[in-house]
């Protein structure tokens, strides 16, 4: 496995975004997407020992075309220039948190969680936080939890959401408008042996179980 090459060949991709250049390097993209694969197999496998609901899914089952769409958005550059695998066992598009792999040059992250819940869905998640607070506080503010994951949600409201007492002493808890977690990391963590990285990977997302355990429960019981 060449992550080192998947790295170098989405730099000259971000340089050279335009058909002609990816058209005469086919090749190239060809072998950065093996070596992708390569990674998601070993990152399958590794989820697996925590989360054995995903054991057995296959490489195209978590990635995603390296093809933008462009129909709705001012920038028309082709291609994304980042190459990502989420790991779900209820697939990439169920509401259910998962674990996803993120491979951008100066901007490698590992992420748990999900995103654009239904309006509703959101609202029982942060009513779950709200009845089982000590439980929440415990996995959050759990010092390994903090030293990979130190904030939960990319946005945040500025003030309680609709339903909660904006003097509660843990209305911060409540505040994400999404429930995800990101790890950011140096390029150079990816390009480790396989055994090293996944050993890293594995407790990096390990960690993460606890909480999205918790976001699960509520989501089971959302949709019965």
């Amino acid at each position: 496995m060449d992550i080192a090459y998947v790295i170098n060949f989405l730099k000259e991709l971000a340089a050279n975004n335009n058909r002609e250049w990816f058209t005469a390097n086919k090749d190239k993209y060809e072998k950065a997407k093996n070596e992708f694969d390569i990674l998601t197999t070993a990152l399958i496998e590794t989820i697996s020992t925590f989360e054995p609901g995903v054991k057995g899914m296959q490489p195209s089952q978590c990635t995603y075309r390296i093809y933008r769409d462009v129909r709705f958005s001012s920038d028309k550059t082709p291609y994304k220039t980042y190459m990502g695998a989420y790991v779900n066992p209820r697939g990439k598009k169920s509401n259910h948190c998962g674990y996803y792999l993120h491979l951008e040059p100066g901007r490698c992250m590992l992420c748990a969680g999900s995103i654009c819940w239904p309006t509703k869905l959101l609202k029982d998640v942060r009513q779950a936080i709200f009845d089982n607070i000590d439980q929440y506080i415990e996995i959050v503010e759990n010092p390994e939890f903090k030293k990979y994951y130190p904030i939960v949600g990319d946005e945040r409201l500025l003030s309680a959401p609709k339903g909660f007492d904006k003097n509660w002493e843990h209305i911060d808890y409540l505040k994400p408008k999404d429930y995800s977690i990101n790890c950011n990391l140096p390029d150079r963590f990816f390009t480790e042996d396989i055994d090293t990285l996944m050993k890293r990977v594995g407790h990096i997302f390990e960690v993460a179980k606890p909480f999205a355990d918790f976001t699960n429960y509520t989501i089971d019981e959302f949709e019965r």
